[in-house]
């Protein structure tokens, strides 16, 4: 199948304001790229790039004063298959992780793992190892926390969304992660584009969707601790730890989002 998936955002900036956008499409997926997802500036800006630390492309750019608007648009080949279901994967004893899966353990700006420890432990101690201990985080968090968009917060930790019990897509994932590192599981928290493909079309206006990866058996593995349920379709933009590392943008000034709009949709299909 081919996805086209896009987003077309307006900010409105009273000075002279320097960006980062983290937008681009994952590059674990440009060799599906049918037509890339140049990003696209009116006013027309200079642009240059670069790769952060956790291998995503990043895009920097100095909007003007007034209304800037940002825009790109992919299309990209996908098999069309729902997410990979492995309930054979085993978990690492933490000394057996490879050296880059360790910093996935660690708690971080979102992900407050010295507050959940003991709940974690207390919840998920008697749950077998490996994919049903992730599987059992997922089902957890999934009917513990009740999603809406009204609730969503910026600045919500995982302990927090623990405590109050509802959030977005991000606080779902944010959750699920701490809950995974405090089980010595390393997880990492990614967003991407997730279309209605294969599933009955949801009214709400589509945002960018927050997931996570654990991993298991010597490979990462993807979790939706809010659908909590196989997807399909699926389209990578970043990896991190959180968060804060994955930002749509980042800018240093004050702005005003006046215009947000995001797509995903099946060419030739019906979501």
């Amino acid at each position: 199948m081919k996805i086209c998936v896009g987003f077309d955002i307006v900010y409105e900036c009273p000075q002279p304001t320097p960006m980062i956008w983290n937008l681009s499409v994952h590059y674990s997926r440009i060799s599906d790229l049918e037509r890339p997802d140049h990003l696209v500036t009116d006013p027309p800006l200079p642009l240059t790039a670069y790769r952060d630390g956790f291998g995503n492309w990043c895009t920097r750019v100095v909007a003007p004063a007034g209304e800037t608007r940002f825009s790109a648009e992919a299309v990209v080949r996908d098999p069309g298959t729902p997410d990979r279901f492995d309930p054979s994967a085993q978990q690492h004893e933490v000394q057996a992780l490879p050296d880059e899966a360790l910093v996935y353990l660690l708690g971080s700006r979102y992900c407050d793992t010295d507050h959940l420890l003991e709940p974690a432990w207390k919840l998920f101690a008697a749950a077998p190892l490996g994919w049903g201990r992730v599987q059992a985080i997922c089902d957890f968090v999934h009917n513990h926390v009740t999603f809406g968009y009204e609730h969503a917060r910026a600045t919500r930790t995982a302990w927090e969304t623990f405590q109050e019990r509802k959030g977005v897509c991000r606080d779902f994932a944010h959750l699920a992660v701490a809950l995974c590192r405090c089980m010595n599981i390393p997880a990492r928290y990614c967003t991407g584009y997730l279309g209605d493909i294969g599933v009955p079309p949801d009214p709400a206006p589509m945002d960018f969707s927050g997931l996570f990866e654990a991993y298991l058996g010597g490979h990462w593995h993807t979790f939706d601790a809010r659908h909590n349920v196989p997807r399909i379709g699926r389209v990578l933009i970043a990896r991190g730890r959180d968060a804060a590392d994955v930002a749509i943008s980042m800018t240093f000034g004050p702005n005003t989002v006046k215009h947000f709009k995001v797509w995903t949709d099946e060419v030739g299909g019906q979501a």
